[in-house]
């Protein structure tokens, strides 16, 4: 089987159990009814996990699908969220105009790094793409009368959606929500798409694709725009929901968290990095109620995780319900 099949076979809907295929049509009408439950608090931790989804799922697209580790993912959602409030707030910007600026902004910031990472691969490309990404926290830090430097930048406004004030915790919530399904049908198109196709044959072979004429470099590149425009547009949702931006959104530790997203909900699934983020962040909540140490805590329960199961929850559940006993 040529490389290009597996590819087409590994990205196909495989068969599932029926009541497998109905979980996310039951967990999005769960995620829907929560304004009916009327918790603000929830509706606030939701918001960002949803967030940070969308993130995870861009990531995925790049690491997951095509088999590059970006270790500055965080450059993309930080540049979309501060592109966002920067305009806003500094420069009078009307927030929608600032909201696709950002994305703009970060989907060229991605074209600019990937030009030059996509050139390289391994541990170069991890090392690059962290470069990059601290290049940019530095220069938030040191651009003070703009960014705000370490202080951050706030005050971004939050908009109205058909006369639909998103200042309530409830309605910015479902923005998030309405957010989160457009990138996942986006990223979910992609990949079953002849283009999503030609990226895991790259990740399972590039040496292969290479040889039978396909030019690995220019779809390399393909996957870290697009990965890094649906991380702006992360970061744009993020700048909506906090109206605030600081320069811990582009550091190292940002890109390190959203790793871990992917890989504990399993890699190379879209699915599995919206999970791990869920998991993550109701992890970090409710451990560091109990002590600032929580990282410690975290960190062993992921590795405890990779032990029992390397493909991620999402993963190993998926595999184990449709037969899978590779």
């Amino acid at each position: 089987m040529t490389t290009l099949a597996q590819a087409r076979q590994a990205t196909a809907p495989a068969r599932a159990p029926m009541l497998w295929r109905l979980v996310p049509i039951a967990v999005l009408a769960i995620l829907a009814a929560l304004p009916w439950w009327g918790d603000n608090y929830l509706a606030g931790l939701f918001t960002q996990a949803l967030i940070y989804a969308i993130f995870a799922m861009s990531l995925d697209l790049i690491l997951g699908y095509t088999g590059l580790l970006s270790f500055g993912h965080a450059a993309f959602f930080g540049m979309g969220a501060y592109g966002t409030v920067v305009l806003n707030v500094q420069y009078g910007v009307p927030i929608w105009a600032a909201a696709a600026a950002g994305l703009i902004l970060a989907g060229l910031t991605a074209a600019l790094i990937g030009y030059f990472c996509v050139r390289i691969s391994g541990v170069a490309f991890l090392m690059l793409t962290m470069s990059f990404a601290q290049l940019l926290n530095s220069g938030a830090v040191t651009w003070r009368s703009v960014t705000g430097g370490t202080d951050g930048l706030g005050g971004g406004a939050r908009p109205t959606v058909f006369g639909l004030s998103l200042n309530a915790p409830m309605a910015i919530y479902m923005f998030a929500l309405v957010a989160f399904l457009i990138a996942a049908l986006f990223l979910r198109h992609i990949v079953r798409a002849p283009l999503g196709h030609v990226f895991v044959g790259i990740r399972e072979n590039e040496a292969r694709m290479q040889a039978i004429g396909y030019p690995v470099r220019r779809y390399k590149l393909a996957a870290f725009i697009l990965g890094g425009l649906v991380a702006g547009f992360a970061g744009v949702v993020f700048a909506i929901y906090n109206g605030f931006v600081s320069t811990d959104l582009l550091d190292w530790g940002n890109s390190g968290d959203v790793i871990l997203m992917v890989i504990l909900g399993g890699a190379g699934t879209l699915a599995g990095p919206a999970v791990g983020a869920f998991v993550f962040l109701a992890l970090k909540e409710f451990i560091s109620a109990y002590t600032d140490h929580w990282q410690i805590v975290v960190g062993a329960i992921f590795i405890l995780c990779m032990m029992i199961i390397p493909d991620g929850i999402y993963g190993t559940l998926d595999r184990h319900l449709r037969g899978d006993k590779q």
